[in-house]
């Protein structure tokens, strides 16, 4: 239950974006640099000392590269198959693969395709939660933490394409919510596999370090470095260290 407990509150983060974009608007650049460069931080922390020794220590080295190459594979099909949203320096909405303009029809269909893909990005995302639970609770609850910070900007990202297309701020609340409960699900799913054995355990907390390290590089310092470059710096480096602490 607490696992769940803890998958639903970072999948709900992505409903927070929304109501941030609802209450007052779009936050400043630095804000978002700043968030987006601190929980890649943590995430990268998270992952270089505790899951990918972890991984080796469970199972063995073969099987935590093999964990680690899977965990980022699979973002990066996704990544692929889905368009993928990005948040550059201006106020407009990036997603690749699609091309946008200013017509409410084809602002809609942007925010519901930028919708799918942050619903499918974090089915892995509650694997990797899942993974961390099975080894350590408290391993968990930091992935947990750092999924939440970088699921408020994608809220932020998939809230304003759809009011912009016509949709009311609780359909746009309801869909964003929606989009997080799949992590809750990765995660029930990831118990499930990786409670089977040990080398499950190691398999899965090393494909959440490939996953988040993906993460990190394909998104978070990207669009971090697109808002204000020491700004994301100093986040990275203030997330690392939270990072490095709590693990």
């Amino acid at each position: 239950m607490e696992s769940l407990l803890y998958s639903f509150i970072a999948g709900a983060s992505t409903a927070i974006g929304a109501i941030i974009i609802a209450l007052i608007g779009r936050p400043g650049q630095k804000v978002l640099s700043g968030l987006l460069g601190f929980a890649g931080g943590i995430m990268i922390a998270i992952s270089a000392f505790k899951l990918i020794p972890e991984a080796e220590e469970i199972s063995s080295t073969y099987s935590a590269v093999i964990g680690f190459i899977l965990g980022a594979a699979m973002m990066y099909l996704l990544d692929k198959l889905i368009p993928h949203t990005h948040l550059p320096g201006g106020d407009e909405v990036v997603t690749e693969g699609v091309s946008t303009n200013s017509n409410e029809k084809s602002v809609l269909k942007t925010g519901y395709l930028i919708f799918l893909g942050i619903a499918l990005h974090n089915l892995p995302e509650g694997l990797a939660i899942g993974a961390g639970l099975e080894s350590n609770p408290e391993l968990g609850f930091a992935i947990a933490v750092a999924i939440a910070l970088h699921n408020i900007p994608e809220g932020m990202a998939v809230a304003g394409p759809l009011r912009s297309g016509g949709i009311s701020w609780f359909k746009v609340f309801m869909l964003t919510l929606f989009a997080g409960l799949m992590t809750p699900v990765g995660a029930a799913i990831g118990l499930t596999i990786f409670g089977i054995s040990s080398i499950f355990v190691g398999l899965g907390l090393a494909f959440a370090a490939g996953a988040m390290v993906y993460i990190v590089s394909d998104e978070l310092m990207p669009m971090s470095h697109g808002y204000h470059n020491h700004t994301a710096n100093t986040g990275f480096i203030m997330g690392f260290i939270l990072g490095f602490l709590i693990v």
